[in-house]
């Protein structure tokens, strides 16, 4: 354990949380999502896993460290429900609660197409498979800067 640093997060989550740079995309996924092949085509080339949390659960470790990108309008996206592009889950909201409570503010994240959403998968940072098991649990984070005021 370390102090300050939320429990939740294990040494290689961290590892890869410090590894990335500005608007390098970290993948957050349920358990049906290919994350295993696709994981393979990220940076990391590795699949990471935050197994028994939900998939807010796991935004909101991984959201105590890594800041959001202010720069751009897809800092946060996730994956649209086939079919019913419009429709929003509970885990939708859920998971803009979290990014409103890391902002401070509310911030719409943006949605995305599934194919779109695989090839977001495949050019990200790292993907770290959660233990959420409800559908379209899934969101691409950007991360943003840490000014030197902040520090």
């Amino acid at each position: 354990m370390l102090k300050g640093i939320d429990h939740r997060l294990n040494a290689e989550v961290l590892g890869c949380l410090r590894g990335m740079g500005h608007g390098d995309t970290l993948i957050l996924t349920d358990v049906n999502f290919p994350a295993e092949s696709l994981a393979k085509q990220s940076v990391l080339g590795k699949l990471l896993r935050m197994e028994n949390l939900t998939l807010p659960a796991a935004m909101d470790a991984v959201l105590s460290v890594l800041p959001l990108d202010t720069f751009v309008d897809d800092f946060a996206a996730t994956m649209q429900v086939v079919g019913a592009p419009d429709q929003v889950l509970p885990v939708h909201i859920e998971m803009q609660a979290a990014i409103d409570r890391a902002e401070g503010r509310p911030r719409p994240m943006q949605r995305v197409d599934r194919f779109g959403f695989y090839d977001l998968t495949k050019g990200a940072f790292a993907v770290i498979q959660t233990g959420e098991r409800r559908l379209y649990g899934n969101i691409m984070l950007r991360k943003g800067i840490i000014r030197p005021e902040e520090q």
